[in-house]
């Protein structure tokens, strides 16, 4: 082997091959610790652009999934206020029912009328959802229309109704009384808030079953996203201690090699 005082080809190529072995083992660490397998762009390219793509479709998934949640929560609360609304008024007709028995008092049917009508009404103004009217229409959004994003595209109107038109002044205040009470005739009302209940019912089936597929969308997503970026522990284990050994033994030869033009040095003794 020949020596030069300006040159050492062997030392520079350990040099090379301890840089290339320390480069190798610091990415096997950096996947340890990181659990991922693409830690930059440069790791897998088309892999990272895949899996960033996937975890913004993920993301609008869950603003989607939670926005499906807010419609059935403003469904429910809407169908108990209604519950209630349908209950009344099957109290109301039965004593209308009743007034038509010559018997009956019919001041105190029509107060007792009167008193249910209070509460519909009641109901009908003060059922809200984070602040906003769902039954009395006041500050109910596009016209009773409530528009929610339950996709990464799509979007679901529900609209159960137009219930701030029904007419209550027959049954409540002092609309009922004992002249007019067998003549009162409540079966728009109760058709009104019967269809109501029947348009909640099938919105509720419709936002479960968007709750469904979001849930198993975003569950096969990440484990795509998983797939892609997840680190073979093992593997990356085995490579990080292959790695730490040849360093050593790199090392090792690169400072013999460095210093073997050192014997150029017997030459003039």
């Amino acid at each position: 082997m020949a020596f030069s005082v300006y040159g050492n080809s062997g030392a520079t190529q350990a040099y090379n091959a301890l840089l290339t072995t320390t480069n190798s083992t610091q990415k096997a660490q950096l996947q340890l610790a990181s659990g991922k397998r693409i830690n930059s762009a440069a790791d897998d390219t088309s892999g990272f652009r895949v899996s960033s793509e996937l975890m913004t479709k993920i993301s609008l998934m869950k603003s989607a999934s939670s926005n499906v949640d807010s419609g059935k929560n403003l469904l429910s609360t809407a169908e108990s206020a209604l519950t209630s609304v349908n209950d009344l008024l099957t109290q109301i007709a039965g004593k209308v029912s009743a007034s038509s028995d010559p018997t009956a008092d019919l001041t105190s049917l029509s107060n007792d009328i009167n008193s249910l009508g209070n509460e519909i009404s009641s109901i009908m103004t003060n059922t809200q959802f984070n602040s906003t009217a769902l039954l009395s229409g006041s500050t109910v959004p596009s016209g009773a229309n409530f528009v929610f994003k339950t996709g990464t595209t799509e979007s679901t109107t529900i609209n159960f109704g137009t219930l701030s038109t029904l007419n209550l002044a027959s049954i409540s205040g002092t609309g009922a009384t004992a002249s007019n009470i067998t003549s009162i005739d409540i079966s728009g009302l109760q058709t009104a808030v019967q269809n109501a209940l029947g348009s909640i019912g099938n919105f509720t089936q419709r936002l479960n079953v968007k709750s469904d597929y979001l849930t198993s969308a975003m569950t096969n997503a990440q484990s795509t996203v998983d797939s892609l970026q997840g680190t073979d522990t093992a593997k990356e284990q085995l490579a990080s201690t292959q790695g730490q050994i040849a360093s050593q033994i790199s090392t090792s030869m690169l400072s013999q090699l460095n210093s073997a033009p050192q014997q150029l040095l017997k030459l003039f003794q």
